[in-house]
């Protein structure tokens, strides 16, 4: 497993070994020493997830402020724009993001910690979207941030409308959302 660093240190992309010949392919998604390692410290996985969207769907960006969740996630049909924002006050990069592109032809991985808003837009037709999460899901304690926030300035790799969700479309700006300390 290949470990890519971000501009965020805390948050990490994994580059599987595929395995492929005329028959398909194969690789090891997850191998708990080898993550634990990367990311210097054990964390259980407690709740699989798994979405599908349609292009220009964009959902985020997610996280609950009790019951904080690290998320593991993965793309195994299309292609999605991940992205991560430190809501960490006290961190030196708190109000900065990270994105990565994550498909079913490159198999990589995005480890978003817990104190990180998530956040994802479908750039293929369709995309099916696998996360690990660290905890349960609390809806009592979910929050959202807007995903065009000018403070934060994500650069999205599409000029399209994106199709949000009813919850998604009054999300708070990262000024007025509740915050990690």
């Amino acid at each position: 497993m290949n470990v890519i660093q971000t501009r965020i240190p805390e948050v990490l992309v994994f580059e599987p070994k595929v395995f492929g010949d005329d028959r398909g392919f194969f690789f090891e998604s997850f191998n708990a020493n080898q993550f634990d390692a990367a990311v210097g410290q054990h964390y259980d996985f407690v709740q699989d997830n798994h979405s599908r969207s349609a292009k220009n769907v964009l959902r985020g960006l997610h996280y609950q402020i009790e019951q904080a969740q690290g998320k593991l996630v993965r793309v195994t049909q299309g292609e999605v724009f991940d992205v991560a924002v430190d809501i960490r006050q006290s961190s030196p990069t708190f109000g900065q993001w990270v994105g990565e592109l994550l498909s079913a032809e490159n198999k990589r991985q995005m480890w978003i910690p817990p104190g990180f808003a998530h956040g994802f837009l479908v750039l293929s037709d369709h995309a099916e979207f696998l996360y690990k999460t660290t905890d349960f899901y609390a809806p009592q304690f979910e929050c959202s941030i807007r995903w065009d926030d000018a403070d934060i300035g994500i650069e999205w790799p599409s000029d399209a409308k994106p199709v949000l969700s009813a919850k998604d479309s009054v999300a708070s700006s990262l000024r007025d959302a509740r915050k990690f300390l």
